[in-house]
């Protein structure tokens, strides 16, 4: 009968040891996939960007050359039901109001600058 209990221990000693190694390299992975994440997170905190307050998906637009606001807003993906009524594009600063109806039809699509904050409102 003391066989039983004894034998039942070593048991569980050995699957907690299994599920305890298991759970050791899972926890190690999670680790290294974080470090991973923030590094990216940091080289991505250092591209030059333009960021886009409202109903966007993707508030942070990687800046390239020759961007404008359409492609930006385009980027961001603007999930409004309707068209912005107000847009306006915060530079060092001074605030640039643009026309929606003039960017819809073409009329007006300003260049942007690294750091350019666009917001979109209703």
């Amino acid at each position: 009968m003391k066989f039983i209990p004894v034998l039942l221990a070593t048991v569980v000693l050995l699957f907690t040891g299994c599920s305890g190694s298991k759970a050791k390299l899972r926890e190690q992975q999670a680790f290294i996939r974080g470090q991973q994440q923030a590094i990216a997170a940091q080289q991505q905190a250092q591209e030059p960007a333009v960021w886009v307050r409202g109903l966007v998906r993707n508030p942070r637009v990687p800046w390239t050359e020759n961007l404008t606001l359409a492609q930006a807003i385009v980027a961001a993906q603007y999930t409004g039901t309707f068209d912005p009524t107000r847009i306006q594009i915060t530079r060092q600063g001074q605030v640039y109001r643009i026309n929606p109806k003039r960017l819809v039809r073409g009329l007006e699509d300003p260049p942007l600058e690294p750091g350019d904050l666009i917001e979109l409102s209703r």
